[in-house]
C-alpha cells in the first residue's frame, strides 16, 4: 500500500478520513470539547449529566463510528479504491440532506448545519475529483 493517495479523488477521501478520525478521537477523549467544536454545547459543566441524559453515550458511539469511518476512508484512499469513493458520494449527499432537514424541522440546532455542509461539500469535492480523474485517465 502506498503512503500517499495517487489521485485527486483519493486526496479528498484521505482529507475527509483524517478529519473524521481526529474528530472521533476528540469525541472519545473529551466529549464536551467535541460538542463545543460542533456548536452543540450542553450547557453543563464537563462530566456532569442529569439523570436519564445519554448525551455522553451517544457522543461516544458517534465518535467511535467517526474514528472507524475515518480509518476506512484513509485506507481506501491509500489503495485508490475508486468504486468505494463513488459509493460515498450519494450517501454523503443523503447525510447532508438528512442533517439539513433536521435543522429545518427543529430537530437539531442551527450549528448542526456545519456538519451538514461538511458532508455536502466533501461529497461534491469527491464527485468532482472523480470526474477530473476519469477525464485525466481518458487522455
Amino acid at each position: 500500500m502506498r503512503q500517499l493517495p495517487r489521485s485527486l479523488s483519493g486526496w479528498t477521501m484521505a482529507v475527509f478520513g483524517v478529519l473524521a478520525a481526529v474528530m472521533g478521537v476528540v469525541g472519545l477523549v473529551s466529549p464536551n470539547l467535541l460538542l463545543t467544536v460542533l456548536g452543540l454545547e450542553t450547557g453543563r459543566e464537563p462530566g456532569l449529566t442529569a439523570a436519564g441524559d445519554h448525551t455522553a453515550a451517544f457522543v461516544t458511539a458517534s465518535s467511535m463510528a467517526a474514528l472507524n469511518m475515518g480509518v476506512y476512508y484513509v485506507l481506501a484512499a491509500l489503495s485508490d479504491w475508486k468504486p468505494f469513493f463513488r459509493w460515498t458520494v450519494p450517501f454523503r449527499l443523503l447525510t447532508f440532506t438528512v442533517f439539513g432537514l433536521a435543522v429545518l424541522t427543529g430537530r437539531a440546532p442551527t450549528a448542526f448545519l456545519g456538519v451538514a455542509a461538511w458532508e455536502g461539500l466533501g461529497a461534491l469535492a469527491t464527485g468532482l475529483a472523480l470526474r477530473y480523474d476519469a477525464r485525466r485517465a481518458a487522455t
